[in-house]
């Protein structure tokens, strides 16, 4: 998992309520859990005119002209505004893998999926929680082509163009692990030494549960 200290990037405004888990990717690419290769089918069924399918080459696929990520001026942006409980719907790990592969670092709503909301900071994405009367302005500044916002976890704080300082709260142990890039395996990992001595005390004090050391 990479870790995350600061961003600056363009920022994608997705001005919609309830984006559910299966809109983020559609439940016919759940088969896979490679974990890697999802970006291309991230809202499919709003990017795309036509029904994506697993493994499907994205390059020549009609496009919906209409749908924010499909506009170039948002491209390679690493920020995404959403609206209230984002990521709801299934707890489906991929949503996240998904946002992750196309190159998504942080998303900033009023409110998210409880799941969803865990899932990110497993998967390096920062999940930021602010004020909708906050939100509501980002989303007016958003509009304008090029708008960049500048995040810095450390500081706990978003920087507009214009300068203003937004601070966010973020919880210390889920700040640590996003700054370390550390998912699941790598937290445990951390303790790699202490797992390794307890392991040799029981098969020194319980060798019959270790048979094939025998």
């Amino acid at each position: 998992m990479k870790p995350f200290y600061r961003i600056s990037s363009r920022v994608v405004p997705l001005d919609r309520a309830n984006v559910d888990t299966d809109a983020i990717i559609p439940k016919q690419f759940l088969k896979s859990i490679r974990r890697s290769g999802f970006g291309a089918y991230l809202f499919d069924e709003w990017r795309y005119l036509d029904r994506g399918e697993p493994d499907m080459d994205c390059s020549n696929r009609p496009l919906n002209p209409d749908f924010v990520l499909n506009k170039p001026c948002y491209f390679r942006a690493q920020i995404l505004l959403a609206r209230e409980n984002f990521g709801c719907g299934s707890s489906r790990e991929h949503a996240p893998w998904a946002l992750e592969d196309y190159g998504f670092r942080a998303i900033i709503a009023p409110s998210f999926a409880d799941i969803f909301y865990n899932n990110c900071f497993k998967n390096g994405i920062l999940p930021i929680v602010l004020d909708s009367a906050v939100l509501d302005r980002l989303f007016k500044e958003a509009a304008e082509v090029g708008y960049h916002l500048h995040i810095d976890l450390d500081d706990q704080t978003i920087t507009t163009k214009y300068g203003e300082r937004i601070g966010f709260e973020i919880e210390r142990s889920r700040k640590h692990r996003l700054r370390h890039g550390l998912d699941d395996i790598g937290l445990a990992l951390q303790h790699a030494a202490e797992i390794r001595a307890y392991e040799a005390r029981r098969r020194e004090a319980a060798p019959w549960l270790f048979p094939e050391a025998a």
